[in-house]
């Protein structure tokens, strides 16, 4: 993990793997695409898999740029390992961000270290490491300033969303509300958001940093969306079943000129976990002897934390629901912060979180329940038969994950987009209860804890959710077919990308 770094002069972006160059007695070499992933395993993740299926469905070379700051270097390495021959990896050098108010937020902290990357990514693009000239850039959604870059180049710029299309069409509309507005001049969103074929959204399902224009990251949210007309097109982590109107009302824009095509690329789902060490952990020895469709499992992704006192609560609340769970135990935060993980991209303390687990309660609820620390692994966890529901912070590749496995949710947004994921999730696809916040701070009881895991597991609501998750499982498969829309999209931007590197060569 790296830290922000001072302002010296940093060495050249180092290829940790590449194709050796083509000779003239050999084939034509494979068209390249660079992709450029924001920091975070909800970011990483899904972009490796767009690298994974463009190297071996669509007979590309990819090389993935990631950034030395905000990263854990250990956590990638993890998820890159995997990538096939055709993949390669790049790490860009350190910034500076050291002249940043120590205070500035996570959001801030991503804008500024993407914008400042910018000079070592054009160094790398122009650098004789590539096998050949990009067919296309791809950067992630927070990393649009590198379209003008793709412009200057002269290479198709793509923006990846990890998200769904709703998140799209959120961030179209900031950019539309401010069309003629002065430089500096910010205007609030509307206290309810009604977009074409999109969930309304309340003002406090917004993502963080919409919700408030004096909010700093508000400023780069409005910079970033303006620069969305510059895109050659989206290519998104969502499938046309999962959000049908938003996807149509997309295509229509597509075909009037009035937004660049937007690509239902997903669901980009993991077939298993990372860790090879999964099947010698003790959670799966102790979910093979529990009864089928029996556990809920309780977890709140890499970067999320509770407060010590909602610790406390979610563990009374599910001891009082009488049934199984195995919970994935982080350890708490003192300051109230959702977001677990610190400047440096690692979480913020190494301690044991199972220590701030009311005293007893391992004890009194062993053989029903299981507390892990830190980690469980999450795929292979979903699809096992005794999960029967997933109380989750809906970050979104945990909702595919789930959605890919039938199992209905219980929704815990803690912080990003997570609160718009589960409008989506409860309103619009019907997959999910949402429990009930007492207090303003979203603080969820004991006793509602108790009774949501008791209707997910016994209630009527909870019999429909597990309906609409089993179809939304079907769906999920089918959108992974060849013959899926999803599949068909991006084999068009592939046929693009080809015949526009044909085009310039």
């Amino acid at each position: 993990m790296a830290a922000a770094t001072t302002g010296a002069s940093a060495p050249s972006p180092s290829i940790v793997q590449t194709r050796p160059a083509s000779t003239a007695d050999e084939p034509r070499p494979l068209p390249h695409v660079v992709l450029l992933a924001s920091p975070g395993m909800g970011h990483l993740i899904p972009l490796a898999e767009l690298a994974r299926r463009l190297a071996v469905d669509h007979g590309f070379t990819a090389t993935i740029v990631t950034l030395t700051n905000l990263s854990d270097a250990a956590a990638d390495a993890a998820v890159l390992s995997s990538m096939p021959a055709p993949v390669s990896t790049a790490v860009l050098p350190a910034v500076a961000l050291d002249d940043l108010p120590p205070d500035v937020g996570f959001g801030t902290l991503m804008f500024e270290l993407l914008r400042r990357s910018l000079p070592h990514l054009r160094a790398l693009m122009g650098s004789a490491s590539l096998a050949r000239p990009a067919a296309a850039l791809v950067c992630d959604f927070f990393g649009t300033a590198a379209l003008p870059l793709a412009a200057d180049l002269g290479v198709p710029g793509y923006v990846f969303f990890p998200n769904s299309f709703t998140l799209v069409s959120v961030m179209r509309h900031l950019a539309e509300l401010h069309d003629g507005a002065a430089p500096g001049e910010h205007r609030d969103l509307p206290d309810t958001l009604r977009l074409p074929g999109c969930v309304p959204l309340r003002h406090a399902e917004l993502p963080d940093g919409f919700r408030d224009r004096a909010d700093p990251v508000y400023a780069y949210l409005v910079e970033e969306a303006r620069r969305y007309g510059r895109a050659d097109g989206f290519l998104v982590n969502s499938f046309e079943e999962l959000e049908p109107a938003v996807a149509e009302a997309f295509d229509r824009d597509a075909a009037d000129g009035a937004f660049p095509p937007v690509y239902p690329v997903g669901p980009f789902v993991r077939s298993s976990s990372s860790s090879e060490e999964a099947d010698e952990l003790d959670c799966l020895g102790w979910l093979d002897r529990q009864p089928a469709g029996s556990v809920v499992y309780v977890s709140f992704g890499s970067g999320g934390a509770l407060t010590v006192e909602q610790t406390a609560e979610l563990a009374a609340g599910l001891e009082a629901s009488g049934h199984r769970f195995l919970w994935v135990v982080r350890m708490p935060s003192h300051d109230g912060n959702n977001y677990a993980l610190g400047a440096d991209g690692g979480h913020r303390s190494n301690d044991d979180p199972l220590a701030w687990l009311p005293e007893g309660f391992l004890e009194r609820t062993k053989g029903r329940g299981l507390a892990v620390a830190g980690w469980a692994p999450q795929v292979t966890v979903l699809a096992h038969p005794a999960t029967a529901g997933f109380m989750s912070h809906c970050g979104w590749n945990s909702t595919l994950e789930s959605l890919a496995s039938g199992v209905p949710m219980i929704t815990w947004p803690l912080y990003a987009e997570q609160k718009m994921n589960a409008a989506i999730l409860t309103e619009l696809t019907g997959v999910a209860l949402r429990p009930a916040v007492s207090r303003e701070d979203r603080f969820v009881s004991a006793e509602e804890v108790a009774a949501t895991v008791r209707e997910l597991m016994e209630g009527e609501k909870g019999r429909a959710v597990r309906r609409r998750a089993k179809q939304l499982q079907e769906a999920t498969a089918r959108a992974c077919t060849p013959e899926a829309p999803s599949r068909r999209a991006l084999e068009k931007v592939a046929g693009k990308w080809k015949a526009g590197l044909q085009n310039r060569d």
